[in-house]
């Protein structure tokens, strides 16, 4: 039969049964609940998308008419054939809507500090935690926010602090809705749909040697002018030097000084092992030991307030980042220290160029003495800059 209002009203429920359903043979999926008490409900029954048999109820049928039931059904089983299942999209809002954006923050975060390296979890914390950037989404229901609501937010990120930051904040932000999304707390994952910030374009800004010493001479005696300096003589990443521990400095089998950073310390997730010449070790012996690590309690946290500060000092040296440092020690290093490409990348522990392909899967060289020989002409030039005094050529005795 097909069913309509008329049929609606003059089926009867079989004698013994507490309920009973009639199904449409035009639209199948498409029925009629009737129950003992004559109520009686437009409903829809489907397999949803991980085949699962389940059934929704459309509405009362003294409320609802067949026409407009039959609507509803359609547009459901549309949604059905997209892979979007209707019943489950109603228990999310219903969740999402009793659970706050931060909630489901806390949650995540708690989950994760377990699963992702030190370095990801800060980052990724302070962009879902930090009331600068999603702050006023905070206390919203996450089911309740919308692409527009997260849309104006990166807006703000990105006029505030940049397209990179911007960038950073929403993938962290669409990682934690796509495993909300995945808990069925969201019927879905909005923020992928929002537009993604631009790209920053690739920074050419290598500082000349007056820039280098003033950045040097400024540095103050606390751990971010300790790191600072750190940075100038290694070329590592900040982090690196931020979040390093005691005991990864040490000497390699030939008793020489080195720093030593584990794989889940790294970008590339490879060892990588620097000799620790005599500038830098007059700066680590420097700092006090207060725990684990050489700065901070769990790794240097304050990268925003110490590079103001130390800007606030500087004179002569205008849009410059930290990562410059890195560029500068390799673009240095290739033109004045006449450094081999892939020593520069060992230095600099890169696989790409030089040590990615074939060449990186034969030669497995460490180049420990370049590398060693490479940083001491580059330590040997900026000991000069800062002390005023002429370069003087260090020999090197083995490895």
């Amino acid at each position: 039969m097909k069913l309509n209002q008329r049929t609606a009203t003059a089926l009867k429920l079989p004698s013994g049964k507490p309920e009973h359903f009639y199904w449409d043979d035009d639209l199948r999926g498409f029925g009629l609940r009737v129950r003992k008490d004559s109520h009686r409900t437009w409903v829809v029954g489907y397999r949803s998308p991980g085949r699962r048999y389940r059934r929704v109820t459309l509405g009362d049928v003294a409320k609802l008419s067949a026409e407009q039931a039959r609507t509803e059904a359609k547009r459901i089983f549309g949604d059905l054939t997209r892979g979007i299942d209707p019943l489950a999209e109603r228990q999310a809002q219903r969740l999402g809507a009793a659970k706050t954006l931060r909630s489901v923050i806390d949650t995540y975060l708690e989950r994760k500090q377990a699963k992702l390296r030190p370095s990801s979890y800060r980052m990724a914390a302070a962009y879902l935690t930090n009331p600068r950037y999603f702050g006023p989404l905070h206390s919203s229901g996450i089911a309740d926010i919308s692409r527009a609501d997260i849309a104006v937010r990166l807006t703000r990120i990105e006029k505030e602090s940049g397209p990179l930051v911007a960038r950073a904040a929403r993938a962290a932000l669409a990682a934690l809705f796509t495993s909300a999304w995945k808990a069925g707390i969201v019927p879905q994952n909005i923020v992928v749909a929002t537009e993604a910030p631009a790209p920053a374009q690739d920074r050419k800004r290598v500082l000349d040697d007056d820039e280098l010493v003033a950045i040097w001479k400024s540095c103050g005696d606390d751990d971010y002018g300790k790191i600072i300096r750190l940075l100038m003589l290694t070329g590592c990443r900040r982090n690196e030097i931020g979040g390093l521990r005691w005991n990864e400095i040490g000497k390699n089998d030939k008793g020489k000084p080195i720093i030593a950073l584990p794989a889940d310390r790294v970008k590339n997730k490879r060892t990588h092992v620097l000799p620790l010449l005599p500038m830098a070790q007059e700066i680590i012996d420097a700092v006090p030991k207060r725990g684990d690590y050489l700065f901070g309690s769990t790794g240097f946290t304050g990268w925003s307030a110490g590079k103001a500060a130390l800007d606030e000092r500087l004179a002569g040296v205008a849009d410059w980042r930290l990562h410059d440092l890195r560029r500068t020690v390799a673009t240095w290093m290739a033109e004045h220290g006449k450094v081999l490409p892939h020593v520069i990348e060992a230095v600099l522990n890169h696989y790409d160029g030089h040590r990615s392909g074939d060449h990186g899967r034969y030669n497995r060289a460490p180049y420990e003495q370049q590398i060693r020989a490479a940083l001491a002409l580059w330590t040997n030039h900026l000991r000069s800059l800062v002390e005023g005094g002429e370069r003087k050529v260090i020999p090197l005795r083995g490895g």
